[in-house]
C-alpha cells in the first residue's frame, strides 16, 4: 500500500460522516444544514438517484432466468443468500461474502449492503417510534443497563424526521406504540378490516393497526407519491420511499457543504492523546488500495451496527489500546436482533367477491401487548406482529398436484384469502454476545475481519413459543380456517435488525456512549447507528436512529460552535 501525503490543508473538513445509509445520511443533511463541511465517506460504490436503479422498471419477462439467480452466482452470497431477498432484480445491491468474510462462532446471518444509501435502499421501511415502555425496560427489569434518555428527549426528534421523511400511519392513542407525523394512511383489505375486528372483539387489548411505513402516500417536497408497485428494493425512480439517496442526501448536497467519497474503506478513527480528542480518520481506497488521512473536527460514525464497532476496535492507541473510548469494556458487547418466524396463518372463503388492486408495499401490524396488560411470568418483554391478507395468486400453482386443464382453470380464478402473521421480538442484551477482532482471518484489503458470537437465550426461547401460540388464537378467534402455526429456524442476524455493541449509557464504567451518542472519552465522536442502541425494544429500528442521529448532528453543531469540541 503506498501512503498518500498530500498536504492536511486539502484534506481538512469541519465534520465527516462515516457511512451513508439511514443513519449517515441523516447525519450528512444535518451538519450540512448547519453550516459545517463536511466529508461523507462511502466504502462502496457510488448510487445515484434513479440513474443507478437498473432493475426499477424491468417487468418480469426482462429479466434472465425468470428473475432467479444461477447457482454460479449465487457462490458469491452464501451469507446474503440467507434473507431471502437475493435474486435479479436486486443482486447489485448485496456484498460478495467471499470479499467481505467473517467468522461465525455461533450461526449470524449478516446482511449488508455497500454502496452510496446503504440499506436505506432495501430496507423494509417499517417505522415506529419507542415509548417509556422501552427506553425503561433496562432500568426496572435489571437487564442491560439503563437508557440514559426517555421518550421526551427524543419525541421532537422522532417528529422532525418523520415529517421530512413521510411516514403514513393512522393516529391510535396507544401508549406503547405513541402517535406520530403521519401522512394519511395506507387501506386494509376487506379481509384485513375484518380480523383486525374480530382479534380485537375477542382480546379488547389487542389491536390490528394498518403498518406505519416510511411509503408517501402524498407526494412531498419534490419526491412521487407511491405507485403500489411493491418493487421498493429495486430503487424507487419516484422517490416515494425514504432513502438516502432519494432525501438526505439530496438535501445534503443543496447545502453546498457536502464532500462525498465513495470507495473509502474507513480503517480506523486517529487520535490524538494530548487533546485526547480524534483528530480525522485513516481511509483506504477500495480501487487503487492507496491510504489516506482526511481531518475533521468531529466525526459521526454511522457505517452500521457492527462495521462500526469493527471502526472502534481497530482504532487503537497508547490511551485505548482496546479499541477507542472502550475504558468500559463493553465495546463490541451486547449485540442483539428481533427474533422471529414463530407466528401462523390461514384462510377463509368469504369476500369470494372481492380482491385488490395494486401491491401495496406495506402490511399490519399488531403492536405488543405483552406483559403490559397481559403479564407473563416465564420472560420478560415483548413482542409485535407483522403481516398481510390478500388472494392467492397464479402462484399458487407452483406448489399444486393439478395437471392440464386442471391446473389451467384453476389458475385462471382467483384464489381463497390468506392471512399470515410473524412476530418481532425482543432480544435481551447479553453481555456475552459479542463480536472480535480476528487477525488472523484477513478481507481483500488486508484488514482483519469480525468474529460474532451470538445467540438467542431462554427467555427468547420461552417468548417464541408464546408468539406462536398468540397467533394460533387470534387468527382462529377472527375465524380463519385450517390455521397452521410455523416457528422456523432463526437465525440471529436474520432479523437484519443488529443492534448494540458501543451502547449508550448513565455510567462510563458500563457503556460506550453518554445521552448524546458521544463516546464517554472522545467528546468529539458520535455513535448514532444501530451499534448505540442500549435495549432493542420489539418495534423496527431504523424511525429511531434517525432521530437520535439528528438530536445528536445538531448537538455536535452547537458544542463546535461554543468550542466545546
Amino acid at each position: 500500500m503506498r501512503l498518500n501525503i498530500k498536504a492536511k490543508k486539502n484534506h481538512s473538513y469541519d465534520a465527516i460522516v462515516i457511512g451513508t445509509g439511514i443513519s449517515g445520511g441523516w447525519a450528512a443533511k444535518e451538519l450540512c444544514e448547519r453550516g459545517l463541511k463536511t466529508l461523507v465517506l462511502e466504502r462502496g460504490r457510488d448510487v445515484r438517484h434513479v440513474q443507478d436503479y437498473p432493475t426499477a422498471m424491468s417487468a418480469p419477462w426482462e429479466l434472465p432466468y425468470n428473475g432467479k439467480l444461477p447457482l454460479k452466482e449465487r457462490e458469491n452470497f452464501p451469507v446474503q443468500g440467507r434473507a431471502g431477498y437475493l435474486d435479479q432484480t436486486n443482486k447489485h445491491w448485496w456484498v460478495n461474502d467471499k470479499e467481505n468474510p467473517y467468522t461465525e462462532v455461533k450461526p449470524f446471518n449478516w446482511i449488508r449492503g455497500y454502496h452510496v444509501g446503504g440499506k436505506s435502499l432495501m430496507w423494509s421501511r417499517q417505522c415506529y417510534r419507542l415509548s417509556d415502555l422501552d427506553f425503561e425496560a433496562n432500568a426496572k427489569d435489571g437487564h442491560g443497563v439503563d437508557w440514559p434518555i426517555r421518550y421526551k428527549d427524543i419525541a421532537p426528534w422522532y417528529s422532525k424526521v418523520e415529517k421530512f421523511a413521510g411516514i403514513n400511519g393512522s393516529k391510535e392513542n396507544l401508549p406503547q406504540l405513541p402517535d406520530g407525523e403521519f401522512l394519511p394512511p395506507m387501506e386494509m383489505s376487506c379481509m384485513e378490516k375484518a380480523v383486525a375486528k374480530r382479534i380485537n372483539k375477542a382480546f379488547p387489548e389487542r389491536r390490528m393497526i394498518i403498518g406505519r411505513s416510511a411509503n408517501l402516500t402524498q407526494a412531498i417536497e419534490g419526491r412521487g407519491q407511491c405507485q403500489y408497485r411493491n418493487r421498493c428494493i429495486r430503487g424507487c425512480p419516484y422517490g416515494a420511499y425514504f432513502s438516502s439517496n432519494a432525501s438526505t442526501l439530496p438535501a445534503a448536497v443543496a447545502t453546498g457543504n457536502m464532500t462525498l467519497r465513495p470507495w473509502s474503506i474507513v480503517t480506523e478513527i486517529l487520535f490524538d492523546n494530548n487533546t485526547q480528542k480524534a483528530t480525522g480518520v485513516r481511509i483506504i481506497d477500495a480501487e487503487s488500495n492507496e491510504v489516506m488521512e482526511y481531518y475533521a473536527n468531529i466525526v459521526f460514525v454511522n457505517a452500521s451496527t457492527l462495521a462500526s464497532t469493527f471502526i472502534l476496535l481497530n482504532s487503537v492507541s497508547e490511551r485505548f489500546p482496546n479499541g477507542l473510548g472502550n475504558d468500559s469494556g463493553e465495546l463490541g458487547h451486547n449485540l442483539m436482533d428481533h427474533h422471529h418466524l414463530a407466528g401462523a396463518s390461514g384462510w377463509t372463503d368469504e369476500f369470494a367477491d372481492k380482491t385488490t388492486y395494486g401491491r401495496r408495499p406495506n402490511g399490519i401490524y399488531i403492536p405488543r401487548f405483552r406483559n403490559i396488560t397481559e403479564q407473563r411470568s416465564d420472560y420478560v418483554r415483548g413482542f409485535g406482529y407483522q403481516g398481510n391478507g390478500g388472494r392467492e395468486a397464479w402462484t399458487r400453482g407452483e406448489t399444486s398436484h393439478a395437471l392440464g386443464e386442471e391446473l389451467k382453470n384453476m389458475l385462471s380464478q382467483h384464489g381463497p384469502w390468506r392471512m399470515g402473521i410473524n412476530p418481532f421480538g425482543e432480544f435481551l442484551p447479553y453481555h456475552e454476545n459479542r463480536v472480535s477482532l480476528n487477525k488472523n482471518k484477513r478481507d481483500k484489503w488486508g484488514l482483519p475481519t469480525l468474529d460474532i458470537d451470538c445467540e438467542m437465550k431462554q427467555n427468547e426461547l420461552n417468548m417464541r413459543k408464546d408468539m406462536q401460540a398468540c397467533a394460533i388464537e387470534m387468527l382462529e378467534a377472527a375465524g380463519l380456517k385450517d390455521v397452521q402455526p410455523f416457528n422456523a429456524t432463526y437465525t440471529p442476524g436474520h432479523g437484519i435488525h443488529e443492534m448494540g455493541t458501543a451502547r449508550m449509557g448513565r455510567d462510563p464504567k458500563t457503556s460506550v456512549l453518554n445521552a448524546h451518542n458521544q463516546i464517554h472519552a472522545v467528546k468529539n465522536v458520535f455513535v448514532t447507528d444501530g451499534a448505540c442502541m442500549t435495549s432493542s425494544a420489539n418495534q423496527n429500528p431504523s424511525l429511531t436512529y434517525m432521530a437520535l442521529t439528528a438530536r445528536a448532528a445538531h448537538f455536535a453543531a452547537d458544542e463546535l460552535n461554543r468550542r466545546n469540541l
